[in-house]
């Protein structure tokens, strides 16, 4: 959720997305607090919010073990070093990576800046089924680059029909509506709605342990402000089965962060500079982090939804009640047994 805000807050264009992985980022920067001494990994822990009084680094090792290894096979994600040819990596850092967080470690020339950057897009488009490509060019001043990728492509568990997809207005702004292929449903679904910070909560599983939760807030700053891990909680345990029309726009969402403003303002200062310690990585010249690099891609289908776009049948009764997410709203995919956040982002506006 800090993270969140803080990506709000950088947000460089007013109505810009937000879409990130929460635990994709997470498992990055613990994988590199494997590598970290002193200061550096105490300001890893305590941004990342482990108790470093009650949790070891051989736990947390455990921990990200544990979760990573329950999404194998359903998610394509995963944390890649890259070291520079100067740098030889310890051998116990690069077998603890890819023992606890399917990390791989890689030496690279960045003083080739074409030829590395190259290299790292064939390496996340290989892992990624083509999804996630084009990295801008490196600075080839750069000594170690994290990179962190995921993902996802959903099937719901009750599909859209897409003889319901019609063209319909989605409020970008108080005066600003563009036309957007909705889908429609009319079914049983769970949702539930918080007073506390007046905002619509609709689950939508996929055929799959995971789901995705759609928050419509009454007003957006609020939900922004207040929402923390223990609504989720409640969001799951109180929701309430009942017919209702549904109405989502279709959306693709694709983003690239660099990530170290963000982290460093969020705590994280040492790892880019002088007071960086790194020495549970390499031995000899002083390594610092140069870039972490976050890339998310969700892709969720709808069979026939985009060929269906345009002049629609609708088969709606006059008695459920409607909810329409035709105003921004947020997106979550959780995984629903352990309520880990895959996915978060904020959908501003569906064509961009």
């Amino acid at each position: 959720m800090h993270l969140y805000r803080k990506l709000v807050a950088h947000a460089s264009a007013k109505g810009q997305h937000i879409f990130f992985s929460p635990i994709s980022v997470s498992a990055a920067l613990a994988a590199l607090s494997v590598g970290a001494r002193g200061a550096t990994r105490q300001q890893l822990f305590h941004t990342l919010g482990f108790n470093s009084s009650q949790l070891s680094q051989t736990d947390v090792n455990a921990s990200f073990l544990k979760i990573i290894g329950s999404m194998a096979f359903k998610i394509s994600q995963g944390t890649a070093v890259f070291v520079d040819n100067l740098f030889t990596p310890k051998p116990d850092f690069l077998h603890v990576l890819k023992q606890c967080y399917f990390t791989e470690g890689f030496k690279i020339d960045f003083t080739n800046p074409i030829e590395s950057t190259n290299t790292i897009n064939r390496y996340v488009s290989g892992m990624t089924s083509g999804k996630i490509t084009q990295l801008k060019n490196l600075d080839p001043s750069t000594v170690l680059y994290l990179l962190s990728y995921i993902y996802f492509k959903g099937i719901w568990a009750t599909p859209f029909d897409p003889k319901l997809t019609t063209l319909d207005l989605f409020r970008v702004t108080e005066t600003i509506e563009v036309p957007v292929p909705m889908m429609r449903m009319e079914a049983d679904v769970e949702t539930f709605y918080d007073e506390a910070i007046a905002t619509s909560v609709l689950h939508l599983p996929f055929n799959n342990s995971y789901s995705m939760l759609l928050l419509l807030p009454d007003t957006m700053a609020t939900l922004e402000n207040k929402i923390s891990p223990a609504h989720i909680t409640r969001w799951l345990q109180r929701m309430k089965q009942s017919k209702y029309k549904i109405s989502v726009p279709m959306f693709y969402m694709k983003t690239s962060y660099k990530l170290n403003d963000v982290l460093a303002e969020m705590g994280m200062a040492d790892m880019f500079g002088d007071h960086a310690n790194l020495s549970g990585i390499a031995d000899g010249q002083k390594l610092v982090v140069s870039e972490v690099v976050h890339q998310a891609t969700l892709d969720v289908d709808e069979t026939g939804a985009a060929a269906a776009t345009g002049v629609g049948i609708s088969f709606f009764s006059h008695t459920a009640p409607e909810l329409k997410f035709n105003r921004p709203f947020i997106v979550m995919i959780t995984e629903v047994s352990a309520e880990n956040i895959i996915f978060m982002g904020k959908i501003v506006n569906p064509n961009i």
